[in-house]
């Protein structure tokens, strides 16, 4: 299983992704496409920004309409780190209201950008650089930012403090997904990962087994080829989700390759995407009350 704290599985899961998927976790020559603008989209406001965590400075982007409160939500990319497309992708979701904050997770080692342009997985070194990278994070390191990243966006007078928040991720971002609401349980109120990677595990930190102390609605869309290495996680998920009463829409989308989201992948399904954020929108809109 590709396990965030496990950086030989998830080499050898990544390895063998990319062989039979012509390049899944490979960033293409620019951005894919341009995010089509919502009809009622709000002017928007954005800015670079640094967070003081208990670690050092974090370097991350805040965007959010230009006027009122809204509900927060913090935002973990893949492993190839905060970049245009993401604060593209952030910044559609504040047009559709909400204030919003996507992070350099790999603040510790390096600010933005951390991957090089263009990054090929299937290249030994940038895997090797990214690897490093991502196994710079632990459980642990996750709580200490969630906390940080979330009282930030608190401090912001764009977020309504009285609505509860959400976040998402994708990837290696779906279990920082899960470990934040996990945390801030009565902060977070919808949680949202896209082809996350080792949402289950057999080890005792595994992220699934953390659902009981959430209270956070989840939508988890799943990469048809990720379920077709794990077909049993999705099962588990629903029925940890289930025994914790916690609602939760889980869907394995047809035709999709891991990493089908972001607009600037090589393997960016524009039509499941635009799903999966159809149906993250709704999952907002109906729990950061």
């Amino acid at each position: 299983m590709c396990e965030l704290d496990d950086m030989d599985g998830f080499a050898q899961c990544s390895t063998e992704l990319t062989r039979r998927q012509f390049g899944a976790m490979a960033i293409g020559a620019g951005l894919a496409t341009a995010l089509p603008r919502l009809a009622n989209a709000a002017d928007t406001t954005g800015s670079e920004v640094q967070i003081k965590t208990p670690d050092g400075n974090a370097d991350a982007y805040s965007v959010h309409p230009a006027t009122g409160k809204h509900p927060g939500v913090l935002i973990w990319p893949d492993i190839f780190g905060l970049r245009p497309a993401f604060r593209q992708m952030a910044t559609r979701l504040a047009e559709a209201g909400y204030s919003v904050l996507v992070v350099n997770p790999f603040y510790r080692q390096k600010k933005a950008p951390t991957a090089p342009e263009h990054p090929d997985f299937n290249d030994p070194a940038t895997r090797q650089a990214l690897m490093a990278l991502m196994g710079s994070l632990t459980p642990e390191t996750v709580v200490i930012d969630a906390k940080a990243f979330l009282a930030f966006l608190d401090s912001q007078a764009s977020v309504d403090r009285k609505r509860k928040m959400g976040t998402t991720g994708y990837c290696m971002g779906g279990p920082l997904v899960m470990r934040t609401a996990a945390a801030v349980p009565d902060r977070i109120g919808a949680g949202a990962t896209f082809h996350g990677g080792g949402l289950v595990t057999d080890k005792p930190d595994s992220p699934h087994l953390l659902i009981p102390r959430m209270k956070a609605h989840y939508l988890i869309a799943i990469a048809e080829s990720d379920d077709t290495k794990e077909p049993d996680s999705k099962n588990v998920l629903r029925d940890s989700f289930a025994k914790a009463n916690l609602p939760a829409e889980i869907e394995v989308y047809a035709g999709t390759q891991h990493g089908w989201c972001p607009i600037d992948g090589s393997v960016y399904n524009h039509d499941q995407a635009e799903k999966a954020w159809s149906r993250m929108l709704v999952l907002f809109s109906n729990s950061l009350t």
